[in-house]
């Protein structure tokens, strides 16, 4: 990549960058030492064997025996982890709740149909959906909060994303569920992390110092250039919103900068990119000269018969943007130019825990969602499918016991992970990637354990982006 080699070892994590002649050498390693299936051509030997030639024999005696060490180390050519996926716990760690189901926007690609849940996609949806969608009370929401602190069991640390709809249509009962869970979490041995995720065009100065005193992390959706944005993300009556948006986002931005308390400090600019801005690279350097240093940019996914939908015959030219993007960053480093682009964050050096990194987010036991109306889903994607409807946190026994929640959905996604997915065996990835989003691989490839191939393909290029951007910055 870059006119640059890189080798990167998948069961040990390791990453290096090499020159040509070490490239040409782990490529053929195997080749070489006629640890080859039976058969193989004797002019591919040669011909490799007269690539090498070309290189002054020192140098690849000294490449050589480099390559050798490393391998006694076992940080390249690494053996296959010998693992078995451990159950899952039954402690659950982290909720999405829907706090209401109404929004204030339009955007064209919502994977919630406008707020009603119902498998539909798009703006068009948005009227149609109303009658299902309404906020969550504070009785539901508290109950959430109990229903999670029983589920956790002996974990501490617990974490409650607010999500919708949009969350600052029903901030009254956001703000009283922050309370509540602060003021039970250390007779219950328990402490709370909150994200809310929020498009920021009804944000006020109220709302962002509640942010920067109670939220560990905010996400703020905006798309781009104003173009992008304003064809995307119209509000409920069709008005362009960038502009309200992003002036919004930079008063949050800078307030929680200076936020005194430094563990309140956590922001994303959380975009996403169709086939209608392939170019999103320039929409993602757009928000950073405006100033936002956080920012993430997702790919669309859709069916394939929306026009916003990205395809296969996308794929080169998206993959290309990856590499724009990783080129200005790269020159931005050390400057005041810099900024984060979330896909392109990795550790080398720690990261995930193995279960962590074979099971992915935990979706289905873990992480769970609670729709307005109380119900359990396995994530915000699954609510309101009844197929995948788990309980509810209101149905409590006399005993104040919470109902269980469903264990054959349970089952189903804890029996799902890295090991059972056959296509993720032989990727360079996977121990990056975990298999991809369930809802997409259920929805688009077919079960569980199927394949999104388009998600697939960008996440590859991202890792090895993101390898090069973790080599350059330990570099």
């Amino acid at each position: 990549m870059l006119d640059r080699h890189f080798a990167f070892d998948v069961n040990s994590g390791s990453a290096f960058e090499i020159n040509s002649l070490t490239s040409l050498l782990i490529e053929n390693k195997n080749l070489l030492l006629n640890k080859t299936e039976e058969g193989f051509l004797d002019l591919k030997i040669k011909q490799i064997q007269d690539q090498i030639s070309l290189f002054p024999p020192d140098q690849t005696k000294s490449a050589l025996a480099e390559i050798d060490q490393l391998i006694d180390e076992g940080v390249l050519f690494s053996k296959d982890l010998s693992v078995q996926m451990p159950n899952f716990s039954g402690q659950v760690k982290a909720l999405c709740l829907n706090i209401t189901h109404k929004c204030n926007l339009k955007c064209a690609y919502c994977f919630a149909g406008g707020g009603g849940y119902d498998g539909n996609y798009g703006a068009e949806q948005a009227d149609k959906s109303q009658n299902l969608s309404q906020h969550m009370t504070i009785e539901q929401s508290k109950a959430a909060v109990d229903f999670l602190i029983k589920k956790s069991g002996n974990r501490k640390n617990l974490e409650i994303d607010f999500f919708g709809g949009e969350p600052l249509l029903n901030f009254d009962t956001v703000k009283k569920t922050v309370a509540y869970a602060k003021k039970i979490e250390n007779e219950q041995g328990k402490n709370f992390k909150f994200t809310i995720t929020t498009n920021a065009y009804a944000l006020t100065d109220d709302h962002i110092d509640f942010f920067n005193k109670q939220m560990d992390n905010v996400v703020i959706s905006i798309d781009g250039r104003q173009c992008t944005h304003d064809q995307a993300r119209p509000d409920t009556k069709n008005n362009p919103t960038y502009q309200k948006t992003v002036k919004n986002a930079l008063n949050f931005v800078h307030k929680r900068k200076s936020n005194p308390d430094k563990s309140k400090r956590l922001y994303y600019i959380r975009g996403t990119f169709t086939s209608q801005n392939m170019d999103f690279a320039t929409d993602c350097l757009h928000l950073a000269d405006l100033g936002f240093d956080q920012i993430s940019l997702e790919p669309v996914v859709l069916p394939l018969n929306n026009p916003l939908a990205l395809t296969d015959d996308h794929l080169q030219t998206l993959k290309d943007q990856y590499e724009i993007l990783l080129t200005e960053i790269l020159k931005r480093n050390n400057t005041d130019r810099h900024f984060d682009f979330f896909h392109f964050n990795i550790d080398l050096k720690g990261g995930p825990c193995l279960k962590k990194r074979l099971s992915g987010c935990g979706v289905g036991g873990e992480y769970l969602c609670i729709s307005p109306r109380g119900s359990i889903y396995p994530c915000h994607r699954f609510d309101n499918d009844k197929k995948y409807l788990m309980g509810n946190v209101l149905h409590q026994a006399n005993d104040q016991k919470i109902e269980s929640i469903k264990s054959s959905i349970v089952s189903y996604f804890s029996s799902s992970n890295l090991l059972t997915k056959k296509h993720c065996q032989d990727c360079f990835a996977k121990f990056l990637c975990s298999g991809g989003c369930a809802a997409n691989n259920i929805e688009y490839g077919g079960h569980i354990d199927g394949l999104h191939k388009v998600s697939c393909e960008l996440m590859k290029k991202r890792a090895e982006c993101a390898i090069v951007l973790a080599i350059d910055l330990i570099q």
